[in-house]
């Protein structure tokens, strides 16, 4: 049996490590702070992992309760509390993985940052922060885990504060999620209105009576609620996991240290939009338009964002442009009402592209803080580690057989093609031609990075070399799942009841149920691949690149030469950003401007402060006058005002 004291120690360890680094790093000092802080994270993996082995090989009971009822208000119950079953338990086990390999990974790449003890009281509040959104069971919880991620994520894109870029970069992460924040609290709303509860389980229940009304967005228009439920929670989604057209801050939060590119943006804030679309899977099966909604938007995510990739020459954000792409494939899954193969693609993809991040990381210092692809290459013999697990991961990137990639990608692309959504035709063709972008931006990388000639210039003090042991040991412990991890879940997780009753699909919608007849075990899936297409793009991809970038190295220039608009486009991102800062950013800002001047400057200023000034001063000038110091002047206006009021008197 699960219990309530040992998910308290999961959710509290990070918590309080991150207290004590934070309030008394100067006491603790660095060894201190990074010392408390992995040993808090590295409790809380052993723990999570002992749950999923409880909920596994013991058979233990999925744990769904109340720790703490903060307020009761009108009969909804505000509490902490905890949903453990076995999608959950997943997720704690990756999250916390990933974390415990950041921890150890930003001993050698912060070393002499002064911020040092900052940064780890960062990373383990993030870390408690991603687990008290997985963990939750009701609506309010899920809602504080999700601003709490948001806000750490804000403090750790910025964390170089002097730097005009970071600031940029995480004010523009803040503003782009506070409006998917926006669509999310009006989802909780609706639920709430519906159901008179946050609690899942309440709420899950009651779904048909939420599929039952309808509510008018505009006058004469019916909208089933359910479908406006499930739109406005994926809103929340696109832009916690970046997915097009709130997909802008993510390339720019890479601006941030390394290590927070691999916890945050490829294994656990990002995916916490796909989890929870997961978790919501009884109230998206009952509306197929959101259903649409998410699959093309996750489709248009897949292909376009990984375009970006093969024309940028950032080797961060070369793979923050993957992780766009990943997630708009496991955004896929979900509308394919796959959302098994989304959850199962979200693991393996926390590994390899962690790897990748912090594979980048260890290139970078190597290269002494360089990070244009176009000033390496020839470093595979400067750094031999760093290649070989750079290369694991990309391997299982771009899904070649036998990886951890290719088990959930390939999965998710059968997927789709079963589905009979409308927009399952559009989704397909993007995943399928995805594959061969993915292959040629993922090598284009490792052959500009490792291979060919040497485009630095170094002397014998500041050549390339390879990363310390606290840098490599995370790489290591990274690729080794890797390439393994789909081999020994693949079979049990996706095809064996894993999830339960953790995952709701109609009958209709079981496009899983439809690959687990084509699927006869690990091996023979391995086999399967080279009977379809998505194995032949990949090899293609791969050699594109060598072709381009190895045997051929001037084609790239003259290519982007004769097709310049194409070349223009890309590198300048669809232009999106140049909009959203002449419409939003400007607009904004003009109508400020607008409200002040007319507002503040001529309606306040001057009308009501200034203008009651200038009226009292004319008035007082005109009152001026009749006070002169004569006397007769004042006998004459006593004159005057006896004569008015004898007249009066009269008159009257």
């Amino acid at each position: 049996m699960i219990s309530e004291t040992l998910l308290l120690t999961i959710v509290l360890a990070p918590l309080f490590a991150a207290i004590l680094a934070g309030l008394g790093g100067r006491v603790i000092g660095r060894v201190g702070s990074h010392s408390v802080t992995i040993a808090g994270v590295a409790l809380s993996f052993a723990l999570s992992a002992y749950v999923l082995k409880q909920l596994l090989v013991d058979g233990a009971a999925a744990y769904d309760g109340s720790v703490y009822t903060w307020l009761v208000s009108d009969g909804i119950r505000m509490e902490v509390g905890f949903l453990v079953d076995h999608l959950t338990a997943l997720m704690m086990v990756v999250v916390t993985f990933v974390s415990l390999c950041v921890h150890v990974y930003t001993i050698g790449y912060m070393h002499d940052d002064p911020g040092y003890q900052r940064f780890f009281s960062y990373i383990s509040l993030f870390t408690f922060s991603m687990l008290m959104l997985v963990m939750s069971n009701n609506f309010l919880q899920l809602f504080f885990g999700w601003e709490a991620v948001g806000v750490v994520s804000y403090l750790l894109i910025g964390f170089w504060y002097t730097r005009p870029t970071a600031i940029f970069a995480n004010l523009k992460a803040f503003l782009v999620n506070r409006v998917g924040d926006f669509g999310f609290v009006l989802g909780i709303a609706a639920i709430v209105y519906y159901t008179n509860s946050l609690d899942y389980s309440t709420v899950f229940g009651a779904r048909d009576l939420i599929a039952a009304d309808t509510m008018q967005l505009f006058p004469g228009v019916e909208w089933q609620a359910i479908t406006v439920v499930c739109i406005c929670l994926f809103i929340g989604a696109m832009g916690k996991s970046a997915q097009v057209p709130l997909h802008v801050w993510l390339p720019d939060s890479m601006e941030g240290p390394t290590p927070i590119s691999a916890l945050i943006h490829a294994a656990t804030m990002v995916t916490a939009g796909i989890f929870m679309v997961a978790r919501m899977s009884p109230l998206f099966e009952l509306s197929e338009t959101a259903l649409n909604m998410v699959l093309f938007i996750g489709a248009t995510t897949a292909f376009f964002m990984g375009l970006l990739g093969i024309v940028n020459n950032d080797i961060k954000r070369v793979i923050a442009y993957s992780t766009l792409s990943q997630l708009g494939y496991m955004t896929v899954g979900l509308g394919a009402s796959a959302y098994g193969g989304a959850i199962f693609h979200l693991m393996t993809h926390a590994f390899f592209k962690a790897l990748l991040f912090l594979a980048a990381g260890s290139v970078i210092i190597g290269m002494h803080h360089e990070q244009d692809m176009r000033k390496m290459g020839g470093l595979k013999k400067y750094m031999p580690i760093t290649y070989w697990t750079a290369l694991i991961g990309s391997v299982a990137l771009i899904a070649v057989p036998g990886t951890s990639g290719f088990f959930s990608k390939d999965i998710l692309i059968e997927a789709v093609h079963e589905s009979h959504l409308l927009m399952a035709p559009y989704a397909y063709w993007s995943v399928l031609l995805g594959v061969f972008v993915t292959a040629f931006y993922s090598f284009r990388l490792v052959f500009m990075t490792f291979h060919g000639e040497e485009r630095f210039h170094a002397d014998e003090h500041h050549k390339p070399h390879e990363s310390p042991w606290v840098v490599t040991l995370p790489l290591i412990l990274l690729a080794i799942p890797s390439l393994v991890i789909g081999w020994i879940t693949v079979e049990h997780v996706l095809f064996g009841g894993y999830f339960g009753n953790a995952i709701y699909v109609l009958p209709a919608h079981d496009v899983l149920g439809h690959v687990k007849e084509e699927f006869h075990g690990p091996a023979r899936f391995v086999l399967h691949a080279f009977t379809g297409a998505p194995v032949y793009l990949a090899a293609a991809g791969v050699l594109g690149a060598w072709y381009l970038y190895l045997k051929r190295p001037e084609l790239p220039a003259q290519i982007a030469a004769r097709v310049s608009w194409l070349y223009k486009v890309l590198s300048n991102k669809f232009y999106v950003d140049e909009a959203y800062q002449a419409v939003f950013a400007r607009g904004s800002r003009g109508i400020g401007t607008a409200l002040w001047r007319v507002g503040d400057v001529a309606l306040i200023d001057g009308g009501m402060v200034n203008g009651s000034a200038r009226v009292v001063g004319w008035l007082s000038g005109l009152l001026r006058h009749m006070q002169s110091g004569y006397l007769y002047h004042y006998a004459f206006a006593m004159i005057i005002g006896l004569s008015a009021l004898l007249a009066w008197y009269v008159l009257r």
